[in-house]
């Protein structure tokens, strides 16, 4: 391992130099003006020409192999955001571009935060293509977008009329075993709880939730990891059993679309039942490890004194307490067509206080559409029940599989060919911009494809070496047969 830079001795060393560079360059969703101006420097270096639409989408042309010239255009598509995760206790933070990047066997990881391996092995993997003169290609368009982890707001704003390329590979992708060639749409809500705070006696506690596993709201739906805030709540309503219990304040999760790894409340309750309080939640933090053992083994809850000048009362605490175990988060239904994959979820992703208000963000996937609207009036309605206002903040459409398609046709015989094996052709639980761009762009063919990557939109995310190099290999295989 190497103690000074973990990048070292590795191949492709194109890619993973990029991808070094993008680990010190703060890019989160909504924030990627850096990174994009990154891009540029390195287009006008190579004297590539790069175009910014109206939204930030960052497009870069890159000429043909030179007797490939009259090839279709192909685009390599990626997104140029990460989702920025990180431990209370890790000194490093990605919103600074701080990632401490650590060389574990053969796997790269982020020590404490999240890596943004997602997706900037994609996105280096393509600048590293028009890097690399081995790597044999037609006319080539590095679509980069902004915003995919919070609201894909560059797919759904990319100017197709600034694209020639009607072939794309999606190098979102998170395993080198399958090719993907559909993917859930999603829907967000926001729900407002307002209640009414006052002046309150009795003893001030701290209920805090740490060391789960958290993960990606998609792809680690279906491992039944504890949510943070549901577990939370539970706690926190098992100690309303035994006492009066006044809500000051609650917070967890930091993404709608992660699952929650800490949440935290202050609570007041009378000084005599604070015993009784502790008391309760002791015997349900046992009830907690023995339901999430094998699933979340890391569950660390702290009851710490606390204080609090207001909170809200008995019964408007009461309620929002309800609200919040009632709203389901997990895997909702499993896929008809598919084996193993999850059809629809929904994940409780936030909840935040501020004043004599609550915020609480949901965001819901499903590859079927009734039923993603289904999930969403549910939510709605359980809102109303509760005199909780609620908010749709909008959504994106799902991809439906082309088991026609060209380029699904050229990319599974040129894997067949190179690893002596199938590969898995399947559908991803998770938001891919290919959804969105198809919807845009009529005529798009599209197929993704990309590296192990395990843990991602949690703190330790990390990509396998190994992988990564079967993932260029692929790439620059299919660019060749396209070519061709």
């Amino acid at each position: 391992m190497s103690q000074t830079d973990p990048f070292a001795g590795i191949e492709p060393r194109a890619l993973w130099s990029h991808f070094s560079a993008f680990t010190k360059i703060a890019r989160p969703s909504g924030q990627e003006a850096a990174i994009a101006a990154h891009v540029r420097d390195w287009a006008a270096s190579r004297n590539l020409e790069a175009v910014v639409d109206a939204v930030g989408n960052v497009i870069v042309r890159v000429p043909a192999t030179k007797g490939r010239e009259k090839a279709p255009t192909v685009i390599l598509q990626g997104h140029l955001d990460m989702v920025c995760e990180r431990n209370a206790s890790s000194p490093h933070d990605p919103e600074r571009g701080d990632i401490h990047v650590v060389r574990d066997g053969d796997f790269l990881r982020a020590d404490g935060t999240t890596l943004g391996a997602d997706n900037g092995v994609g996105v280096a993997a393509g600048m590293a293509v028009a890097d690399d003169p081995t790597v044999v290609h037609g006319p080539l368009e590095l679509v980069m977008t902004i915003d995919e982890e919070t609201g894909m707001t560059g797919a759904q704003g990319l100017d197709g009329s600034l694209l020639k390329g009607r072939i794309m590979l999606n190098l979102d992708s998170e395993e080198d075993t399958a090719l993907f060639v559909g993917c859930a749409g999603g829907g967000d809500l926001r729900f407002q709880f307002e209640g009414t705070r006052a002046k309150v006696e009795g003893t001030a506690l701290a209920v805090k939730v740490e060391g789960l596993q958290g993960g990606h709201s998609g792809i680690d739906i279906n491992n039944n990891r504890a949510n943070a805030i549901h577990t939370l709540v539970r706690l926190v309503q098992e100690g309303a059993k035994v006492s009066p219990v006044c809500l000051a304040s609650i917070a967890g999760g930091s993404k709608r679309n992660a699952i929650p790894r800490e949440a935290h409340a202050v609570v007041v309750v009378p000084a005599d039942k604070e015993a009784a309080f502790r008391a309760a939640l002791k015997t349900l933090v046992e009830d907690l490890r023995f339901q999430f053992k094998g699933l979340d083994d890391g569950l660390d809850v702290k009851v710490e004194a606390a204080s609090a000048s207001d909170a809200f009362g008995v019964a408007d605490s009461a309620r929002l307490l309800d609200f919040l175990r009632a709203m389901p988060s997990g895997v909702v239904a499993m896929s008809k067509d598919l084996a193993g994959l999850v059809e629809s979820s929904t994940n409780l992703g936030v909840v935040s206080t501020k004043g004599n208000e609550v915020e609480i963000l949901t965001l819901a996937r499903s590859s079927v559409m009734p039923a993603l609207r289904d999930m969403l009036d549910a939510q709605t309605g359980l809102a109303r029940l509760a005199g909780i206002k609620s908010e749709y903040l909008g959504g994106y459409p799902g991809w439906k599989p082309n088991m026609e398609s060209k380029v699904l046709d050229v990319t599974r015989k040129a894997y067949a060919r190179l690893f002596g094996h199938e590969a898995g052709i399947t559908a991803i639980h998770a938001g891919l911009e290919c959804g969105l761009i198809g919807e845009r762009i009529h005529g798009m063919d599209m197929v993704s494809f990309g590296p192990l990557l395990v843990g991602v939109h949690a703190p330790n995310e990390k990509v396998s070496i190994p992988s990564a190099q079967k993932f260029w290999k692929l790439l620059g295989a299919v660019l060749d047969d396209l070519s061709a």
